[in-house]
């Protein structure tokens, strides 16, 4: 399947539909095969013990399979996470981005499901890793993108 939205028409999408985080999110590179997205930390996404929150590690992930789909099947706001499974791996570092490297394993009509690596920018060793499955709206559904 060719890709539907580049880099810039995700940047959009999110400015468009979730301006309340889009700022905090850069693609950095979108192909058939994976999604690359940055989250430049910031103080607010650190928790006591100066290493960042484990929902801002569930929301990268989150969102950059959200944008791995949309890139593939088009805007479609509608789209929903049904289910997640997380594994944190080690403290990310607090100075550095967090770069998220996603592939989607399947892409139906209804369902997808993707996996999200993250890591400290600049480090080799895995922070975390995400499963995540979407249910995708049928086709003509109301509030598409």
């Amino acid at each position: 399947m060719t890709l539907q939205m580049d880099k810039k028409a995700l940047q959009v999408f999110l400015t468009e539909h979730f301006p309340q985080v889009a700022d905090d999110y850069v693609v950095d590179e979108v192909n058939e095969d994976r999604l690359v997205l940055r989250l430049a930390v910031d103080h607010r996404h650190l928790r006591p013990g100066n290493t960042v929150s484990r929902p801002t590690l569930f929301a990268l992930a989150d969102v950059a399979v959200y944008l791995a789909i949309l890139s593939r099947i088009g805007p479609e706001a509608l789209a929903v996470t049904t289910n997640c499974a997380i594994d944190f791996m080690r403290k990310p570092a607090a100075e550095a981005d967090l770069v998220c490297d996603v592939r989607l394993l399947k892409l139906g009509r209804s369902l997808a499901v993707g996996e999200a690596y993250i890591r400290s920018a600049g480090q080799a060793d895995l922070v975390a890793r995400a499963g995540l499955t979407y249910s995708i709206p049928p086709k003509g559904s109301k509030k598409r993108g």
